[in-house]
């Protein structure tokens, strides 16, 4: 029992003692950490005092006679020794401040004075920063400025040699041209007195201006002779044609008013006056878009011109071929409405047809008002040809779709005269058919005709008489009597087969009958199959017979069938 308790005095107090090393060795490490950040900050904060504020600001005192630099370099002195005197010493307070809460081990206090000490520093960092780079600005403008007017005064010797070998392209305005690159000289001149009288603020602005004036005489120098050539050749010239080329046309008679031509020129006459004195003041914004758009619109007018020379041509030959087809469709109206009342007692024309026919009618009528006042138009010279080829080719569109309509009702009245043609020849043709099948059953002088055979001529007879009637009838109904055609045609068709079959067939039997004779006093059986053979025959069952004899004689003599096929079966019918 001792020992266990012993055991465990001895176990509590090792841990106690391990509690006591691990928190020793969490305090090391932060007093380790936060000791390593404040030396950081320590450092950041020595960066600040070796910013080269001062060797940048002694480089002033050769302007201070300026007195705008002057008023600069003690407000710049001031911010400087509000750095140094103030704003750093502070810093350094806040690192003193931090490194004792850090040796009291008040953890919490240290991470808070170190957050602190972190944005001081930064605002301080960023002050000396900006305080450094307005200096530099002022101490590095005349070197960065004598780099830039370099550039210029090399950009500008270029841009005037190009313009004196290329004076002549610039006419009047090249004297303009010449004065103000005079101006720009000037102001290289002024450059240099800035630099004299220590005006080193002033640099920027006049290196802007000598770039400002580089950059427009640059465009001046690029599109000046294009304007010149414009204005004072091209474009004038092209009126001038223009003009000769519109009093041609308007004397030869084509209506142009449309496209306002002496109020354009007028304008562009303007507007050139305008452009070459604003370009006297080397002012020539736009003005090159201007005289694009002025020259593209005279191109435009001469293809106006000629589109009215070609619209002409085709305007007339359109109209003479237009009214030569009107004047036919006219007469071709005319003569349908006279005879209208003679078709109508004729074929039983349909609503629908006479209502078409009264559209036509009506249809052609409006086209015929719009076309003389589209001649009317023609005459007084108030529309363009242009403009009137519009207008006949609507007219000329309305005319095709009269003509197709009136096309199909012509063809339907065709139809019903052709049908009419057709159902009397195909009345003639049955006729001769019906004929020729009665003449057939007389010459073979059957012995017996069957009742059916009779009621299929009754049938073709009353047909044939149906389409007569028809034809008899004012107005012939079409429908009906393409219907009585068809169903005559095919009834006398079908009993001229019938006959020719039936007359086939009772020869064939009547053959095989007499065939078979020559067996009959032999043959017992074959004499009574034959002679009822020959009572079938005579009763008019004409088929029966035949097959009757044909399988009696098979059986005394095969194949019999074939051979008197052989024998009788080109015989003609």
């Amino acid at each position: 029992m001792e020992e266990i308790t012993l055991y465990g005095i001895t176990l509590t107090v090792v841990t106690i003692l391990l509690i006591i090393v691990v928190l020793y060795a969490i305090r090391a490490v932060k007093n380790k950490g936060y000791k390593k950040k404040l030396e950081y900050l320590d450092i950041e904060k020595n960066k600040i005092s070796g910013t080269p504020i001062v060797p940048e600001l002694a480089k002033i005192e050769n302007y201070k006679n300026n007195e705008k630099i002057n008023i600069m370099y003690k407000e710049w002195k001031g911010r400087l020794d509000d750095i140094n005197e103030f704003q750093i010493p502070r810093i350094t307070d806040m690192l003193l401040e931090a490194d004792y809460t850090l040796s009291q081990m008040d953890y919490k206090s240290t991470l808070y004075k170190i957050a602190k000490l972190e944005m001081e520093i930064y605002k301080v960092r960023t002050n000396a920063e900006f305080l450094l780079d307005e200096i530099r600005d002022l101490t590095t403008s005349e070197e960065r400025n004598r780099m830039t007017i370099t550039k210029l005064k090399t950009r500008y010797r270029e841009l005037f040699e190009r313009f004196n070998s290329t004076k002549g392209d610039y006419g009047v305005i090249a004297e303009s041209i010449s004065l103000q690159f005079e101006n720009i000289a000037k102001k290289f001149e002024d450059f240099e007195k800035v630099i004299e009288n220590s005006q080193i603020q002033e640099l920027n602005q006049i290196n802007s201006s000598i770039e400002e004036m580089l950059d427009h005489m640059t465009v001046i120098i690029e599109e000046m002779p294009s304007i010149v050539l414009l204005s004072v050749g091209v474009i004038p010239k092209k009126i001038e044609e223009i003009k000769r080329y519109y009093d041609a046309m308007t004397k030869a008679g084509y209506p142009l008013d449309y496209l306002n031509v002496e109020y354009n020129i007028d304008e562009a006459k303007a507007k050139l006056k305008d452009i070459m004195t604003r370009a006297k003041h080397l002012n020539i914004e736009e003005s090159l878009l201007i005289l694009k758009v002025l020259n593209e619109y005279f191109e435009g007018l001469i293809n106006d011109f000629e589109k009215e020379k070609n619209s002409r041509k085709t305007y007339e030959e359109t109209l003479r071929s237009f009214d030569r087809k009107l004047t036919g469709i006219n007469k071709l109206v005319s003569d349908i409405f006279k005879q209208l009342k003679e078709i109508k007692n004729l074929y039983d024309l349909n609503d629908k047809d006479i209502e078409i026919l009264n559209k036509i009618k009506e249809e052609l009528k409006k086209l015929n008002t719009d076309h003389k006042a589209l001649v009317d138009h023609t005459g007084n010279g108030a529309f363009a040809y242009s403009k009137l080829c519009k207008e006949l080719d609507v007219l000329v569109v309305r005319l095709s779709a009269i003509e197709e309509s009136l096309d199909s009702t012509l063809d339907t009245i065709g139809a019903m005269k052709d049908d009419e043609a057709r159902a009397r020849e195909q009345l003639e043709e049955v006729k001769l058919v019906l004929k020729n099948a009665k003449t057939k059953m007389r010459e073979y002088n059957f012995p017996h005709i069957p009742d059916n055979y009779f009621v299929e001529l009754s049938e073709a007879q009353a047909a044939i008489k149906e389409i007569i009637l028809e034809l008899d009838k004012k107005p012939i109904s079409i429908n009906t009597l393409n219907t009585r055609v068809d169903t005559a045609r095919d009834l006398v068709l079908k009993l001229y087969s019938k006959t020719k079959e039936m007359i086939k067939t009772a020869k064939f039997s009547e053959m095989a009958i007499v065939y078979g004779n020559r067996y009959r006093s032999d043959y017992d059986d074959l004499d009574r199959n034959l002679a009822y053979s020959e009572m079938l025959f005579f009763k008019g069952e004409y088929q029966k017979s035949l097959e009757l004899s044909i399988k009696s004689l098979n059986a005394i003599e095969p194949g019999i069938y074939d051979k008197l096929i052989g024998y009788y079966g080109n015989e003609k019918i």
